[in-house]
């Protein structure tokens, strides 16, 4: 019988170390955390030190049963990943299974093989209660910020909003860029480009840029004209030897950035893979700040390369760690056995596993040498130059197993060579950029770089922006945008035409949506702190404070609690109008109204009137499509306010509305609402309108498969089969039954048999 209780997170985990154990021991999975706050209220005393009141959680009560028993019998083991989370979770299993801190060993390891948990048994520790309180202080101040901030949010701008420490500055980060973008001015220069003919070379071309730019058209085809006679000799030529160092071993946040620009991966797909990877035993633990390697990692590394290399391949490294505070500050992210060249799982599992061990091969690799090549080209009688750049790989190193699948570029032979004819020179018409969207893997390297979030938090905040509906992850299809290219061909013509290029296209980038750009505005405005870069670096630095031991955790929380919560109290006076960031667009020149932009209830709106009691009630209006608060102009609104439109009546004297809804433009006639979906509710004519009316009465007509005119029951087909209705009830008529078989008193019974539908209960919630 085993005496031995070892308890992890996982059952794959679980599974994966049983294997490297004797009989005397059983290995049990909490499958994760077993207490937490619970999800109602804020389960923190303010008043009392924050203590913060946990509960196990209810799906874990039969787990946690059953490991109390099993842990009176055993010595008990906590085996749980070595982080803060992981430190966490041990801690709160010592307190619901009722163990003695003395007594109870904790066990860390950095990888799922024998030899690690075998080391890790030989050296047990107790467990460390900084981490548990660096845990426990950022679960308490995340759960102050959401419970206390999120009403304010619900109240003044809409509900069912959430707001977060680092989830509301990832937001800001990516409405800060988008306005960066729309702010940005594109302009237009023309640079030069050539095309040298090599004499003795007639398949070769030279191709060079001059080192100057001109601002418009007229300055472009000036120089040509210029240029026309001139002639070309080369200045010099300058070769020059140079190195590509590989990079560190991955680290969480670089593993999610070359996982997504290599794989494609998403941050969340990939922590869920390595995730795999390192249960299975495959990997060492995924989430880490740390680029170093042990011993034993170098040690693998060398021995793979002199083996399937040769010596001069080789070269030792150990990378620094950037994050002198790192959370995780064991190992990189490495294969367990460098041997092992693929893993025996899905085609994904196998392409994150392969990437992690070529990263870390090349890592202990020599540098790649590089020569690189500058030609210089005079033109007689001009101030300006032209320049040709090469590039050859000499010696590739580690790019023989991490390949950046750039191409060599070598400039042709130019050795005695004095004069060069152009073939052609073209002025081509170029536009700036604006500063380029997030995807999932930029913005975790914003994060970094900022301090802001640890390597637990990056992937579970991108999914919780996106499921709040903050953020939206999109293709942008582009826009076709023409330049204008002059060419100077070898005769001395000028010839001018017109390229169209597609541009802003792009794929998987973050983009805020409307109540992102409000919420953030809001918060900006009113709870800075929140928000703010630096203050949310500095609190994650405090949190690494107090896992060391340099800091307590209670007076942190009760400096930040001090100044939060007066700002809570002082967000009641707010006005709903004011937190929805009314942007006044102008006058309406008809009422003499002003027409604003807002978000309202359900989202971005149009207002004219200001609605107080110098006003009558305002007229609101849905935004244009493709418009937002920040960029809709007067005239654009002001059409808005032209609907509903009166197109006139029918034959039988019913009015033909057109209008916005929700679901996009329609016509509305005597209560039938048929979409116009292609059409401009603006222009669209009457007869347009009865046609597309037409043939929606027509359509459901169709479906109609009997009418009993005196108690107006229909038995109609449904996209879920046939029913009979009244228009009050529905009755779902039975498959073995003939729907045209059915009388009038058969559905009268039918109808008055059928269940009503479940009206939704209202909840209020006790003040």
């Amino acid at each position: 019988m085993s005496e031995n209780l070892v308890i992890v997170e996982s059952p794959a985990k679980a599974k994966t170390i049983q294997k490297f154990l004797s009989k005397d021991y059983v290995v049990k999975s909490s499958f994760g955390h077993i207490r937490d706050l619970p999800k109602k209220g804020l389960n923190v005393e303010i008043n009392n030190n924050f203590n913060p009141i946990y509960a196990i959680s209810s799906d874990k009560k039969k787990i946690v049963a059953e490991l109390k028993k099993l842990a009176k019998n055993h010595q008990v083991w906590l085996a749980s990943d070595e982080d803060r989370e992981g430190e966490a979770i041990s801690w709160h299993l010592s307190q619901a299974l009722n163990l003695d801190p003395k007594s109870t060993k904790r066990i860390v390891f950095h990888e799922i093989t024998k030899s690690a948990i075998i080391k890790a048994l030989d050296n047990p520790r107790t467990i460390d209660l900084k981490l548990v309180n660096a845990q426990q202080a950022r679960r308490i101040l995340d759960r102050i910020v959401g419970y206390e901030l999120s009403p304010v949010l619900w109240k003044k701008i809409q509900k069912g909003l959430s707001a977060g420490r680092v989830q509301s500055v990832a937001v800001r980060l990516i409405v800060d860029r988008e306005r960066k973008i729309n702010d940005t001015k594109i302009n237009s220069y023309f640079k030069i480009l050539a095309e040298f003919e090599i004499p003795d070379n007639s398949k070769t071309l030279l191709q060079a840029e001059l080192n100057a730019r001109f601002n418009n058209l007229e300055e472009a085809k000036s120089w040509l004209e210029k240029i026309k006679n001139e002639s070309f000799t080369i200045k010099s030529i300058t070769e020059k030897d140079s190195i590509k160092q590989p990079g560190a071993p991955f680290t969480t946040s670089t593993l999610q950035q070359e996982a997504s620009k290599r794989l494609n991966f998403s941050v969340k797909q990939t922590m869920l893979i390595a995730q795999k990877l390192y249960e299975s035993g495959h990997i060492t633990y995924m989430r880490t700040d740390s680029t170093i390697l042990s011993d034993q990692a170098l040690n693998g590394a060398k021995s793979y390369i002199l083996t399937n290399f040769s010596e001069k391949y080789y070269h030792y490294r150990q990378f620094k760690t950037k994050n002198t505070n790192a959370q995780e500050a064991h190992e990189a992210i490495r294969p367990t056995n460098f041997n092992k060249l693929t893993i025996t799982s899905d085609d994904n599992s196998n392409r994150l596993y392969n990437l992690i061990w070529q990263r870390t091969i090349a890592s202990q690799m020599a540098s790649a040498k590089l020569l690189k090549t500058e030609a210089i080209i005079n033109i007689s009688n001009n101030k300006e130059l032209f320049i040709a750049n090469g590039e050859v790989i000499i010696f590739k190193g580690f790019l023989e197993v991490y390949s950046d699948n750039k191409n060599d570029h070598l400039l042709p032979s130019l050795e005695k060579i004095d004069s060069l004819n152009y073939q052609t020179i073209s002025a081509v018409e170029t536009f700036n950029r604006p500063p380029a969207r997030f995807s999932e893997a930029s913005l975790v390297k914003t994060l970094e770089e900022l301090g802001i979030g640890r390597p637990s938090t990056y992937a579970p905040t991108i999914s919780t922006i996106q499921s709040r509906g903050y953020i939206e992850k999109v293709n942008l299809e582009g826009k076709n945008r023409d330049s204008i290219i002059l060419t100077l061909d070898k005769d001395g013509k000028i010839v001018q035409d017109k390229i169209s290029r597609l541009v802003g296209s792009d794929k998987n980038k973050l983009m805020p949506t409307a109540i992102a750009e409000v919420t953030t505005d809001f918060l900006v405005k009113h709870f800075p702190s929140i928000v703010d870069y630096d203050f949310t670096a500095k609190v994650e630095t405090e949190f690494d404070k107090i896992a060391n031991g340099s800091e307590q955790w209670v007076p942190i929380i009760k400096t930040f609690y001090d100044s939060f919560h007066p700002l809570i109290e002082k967000a009641e006076t707010i006005t709903r109008k004011e937190a929805s960031q009314a942007r006044l667009l102008g006058v309406d020149p008809v009422s003499k109204k002003n027409i604003y932009a807002r978000f309202g209830r359900f989202g971005p709106m149009l207002q004219k009137g200001d609605g107080d009691e110098t006003d009558d009630k305002p007229i609101f209006a849905t935004m244009p499509k493709d418009t937002t608060i920040n960029t809709i102009t007067l005239q654009q609104a002001l059409e808005m306010f032209k609907l509903p439109r009166l197109l006139g009546q029918t034959t039988d004297g019913e009015d033909i509305i057109t209008n916005i809804g929700r679901f996009g433009p329609y016509v509305n006639i005597n209560k039938t609402f048929v979409s116009i979906k292609g059409f401009d509710p603006h222009t669209i004519t009457k007869e347009e309108a009865l046609t597309l009316y037409q043939e929606k009465i027509d359509k459901d007509k169709a479906k109609i498969i009997k009418i009993f005119e005196k108690s107006e029951i229909k038995i109609i087909h449904g996209p879920y089969g046939p029913y009979i209705t009244n228009g009050q009830k529905n009755a779902k008529i039975p498959k073995e039954t003939d729907p045209a078989g059915i009388t009038e008193s058969q559905a009268i019974k039918m109808l008055k048999e059928a269940p009503h539908k479940s009206k939704k209960r209202k909840y209020i919630k006790n003040k």
